[in-house]
């Protein structure tokens, strides 16, 4: 099963998804902004993404700032609950495959995930 945390309003995130049309490969479409994801399942897209929480955070959106997260320092799980508290803070696309999960930033980063 394949999984892309989509931003319609998002040129990466179109470019992943057309990316994954052309491949053939069936796959569901979750408009984060809309449906986001739960503490728990960002918590298995960053186990997967072999990454930190707060490596998932678009620092440069503006409620980054808004929030004052820069003059904060939070744990791994206080990450997870403000990601799940505030999606648009999500790093977009994401791309889980086959247990295994990439960041579309640079686009070829799906397109290996998917060779894979």
């Amino acid at each position: 099963m394949t999984t892309i945390f989509h931003n319609p309003r998002c040129s990466k995130s179109r470019e992943a998804v057309e990316l994954l049309q052309s491949s053939g490969i069936q796959f569901d479409v979750v408009k984060y902004l809309e449906h986001p994801p739960s503490e728990k399942e960002l918590g298995k897209i960053v186990k997967m993404l072999g990454i930190k929480p707060e490596q998932l955070v678009r620092k440069k959106e503006k409620l980054f700032a808004e929030l004052q997260l820069g003059d904060k320092s939070l744990s791994d799980n206080e990450w997870l609950a403000t990601l799940a508290a505030h999606p648009k803070l999500i790093e977009r696309p994401i791309v889980v495959h086959n247990q295994k999960a990439a960041i579309g930033r640079p686009i070829e980063n799906i397109a290996a995930l998917l060779d894979e």
